[in-house]
């Protein structure tokens, strides 16, 4: 058996913990690896910026540097702060979910559809997927004005999030990606009413983990 798939949700919002860990029961097999999920109790309610984005880095790497035990990380925030500073330190794999989000939507269609929190978090994605060299495979980057709490929310947050992947498949998406982790328990409903593959990039993430280690 080998050591623990170690998931980090970066802010202190232990709802959004939960809701990830019943988004990865399906990940979890007999005889497969652990998959653990943490919140990071010094990071803010909810990263909705590019201050609380870098705030959480260092918090992070000592997380990372104190689990010595694990067989791979995933960050769990859609910014992906601290990726490359915890794979500067750690021994093992390091996901995080926007770029591992962003590759699986890739091979399942064409042109990705993201659903946003903010209009700050599209402008902190857009300069990523620049980075990653992406950006002519993403149709629209739309934000929903929702905090990462209220993403997490009932109803009213999925016909939210509903409406605006309609919005994306009429742009010409014909894959969608959640946007924040918080979104994760609205994944399986809304590729059933919207008809197109929607990836929720935590999955993703550990999806890549699993490989990574099992390979």
């Amino acid at each position: 058996m080998s050591g623990p798939i170690v998931v980090i949700n970066p802010n202190s919002n232990r709802a959004v913990t939960e809701g990830l860990d019943r988004a990865l029961d399906g990940f979890r097999f007999a005889d497969g690896p652990p998959i653990e999920c943490l919140t990071l109790p010094e990071g803010p309610f909810g990263i909705e910026s590019q201050v609380q984005s870098d705030q959480v880095v260092q918090p992070l790497v000592a997380l990372v540097q104190s689990r010595p035990d694990a067989a791979a990380f995933v960050i769990a925030c859609y910014s992906d702060p601290g990726l490359a500073a915890c794979r500067e330190v750690a021994k093992v794999p390091v996901f995080g979910i926007q770029e591992s989000g962003i590759l699986a939507a890739m091979g399942r269609g064409d042109m990705v559809g993201v659903i946003s929190l903010s209009q700050a978090s599209v402008v902190r994605h857009r300069a990523y997927m620049r980075r990653m060299g992406v950006s002519l495979r993403i149709s629209w980057d739309l934000a929903v004005d929702l905090s990462v709490a209220e993403s997490a929310g009932g109803e009213g947050a999925f016909l939210t999030l509903l409406t605006a992947g309609h919005h994306l498949i009429d742009d010409g998406a014909d894959v969608i990606v959640l946007g924040c982790a918080g979104m994760a328990r609205h994944r399986a409903q809304l590729q059933t009413d919207l008809g197109v593959p929607v990836i929720d990039p935590t999955q993703a993430a550990v999806a890549q983990a699993l490989g990574a280690i099992l390979g």
